[in-house]
């Protein structure tokens, strides 16, 4: 198995303005809204013009959407709508573990769980579960920062108690 796992699409259409209806070979149909990244990026504006974003179409082996000379990976595009619909994407996750300079290992032992299910998430082949992601958030808003003083720490008549 390859590291790195992306979802196919396996159909995309128009479903109005700046709305993509996708289908993904892992079962999901995901409404994702590109309006967003198509103003942000001077170079995408002829694709805003309506009989041009209606002509969306997959890209070859369903690894990105196409419009003229333009197109969208469909990793991107899969992490987009996945985050529009509420859930977690591998993206965010991946973010998380850089952010906070953790290795597959490190990430697990942070999440109690298997360095597999972490590779998993990381890279699409699993969906991530809320309880996992509110975990990561927990652990990033709790965890002590290096240089920083544990939040508890013992009186000096408590550390003499422990050390005799």
């Amino acid at each position: 198995m390859s590291e790195y796992f992306h979802p196919k699409l396996l159909s995309v259409e128009s479903k109005g303005p700046y709305l993509l209806r996708t289908t993904w070979n892992t079962g999901e149909i995901l409404l994702v809204d590109v309006e967003a990244v198509l103003r942000r990026i001077p170079a995408l504006a002829l694709i805003l013009d309506p009989k041009i974003f209606a002509g969306v179409h997959l890209g070859e082996g369903g690894d990105s959407i196409e419009w003229i000379d333009s197109e969208f990976g469909a990793d991107n595009v899969y992490a987009w709508g996945k985050e529009q619909a509420g859930k977690v994407s591998h993206e965010m996750f991946a973010t998380w573990m850089q952010r906070n300079r953790l290795s597959l290992t490190t990430a697990a032992e942070a999440l109690g769980i298997s360095r597999r299910m972490v590779s998993y998430y990381r890279t699409a082949h699993k969906p991530i579960p809320r309880a996992i992601w509110l975990a990561c958030l927990g652990w990033e808003a709790t965890r002590p920062r290096p240089h920083e003083l544990p939040r508890n720490l013992p009186t000096i008549q408590e550390y003499a108690v422990i050390h005799g």
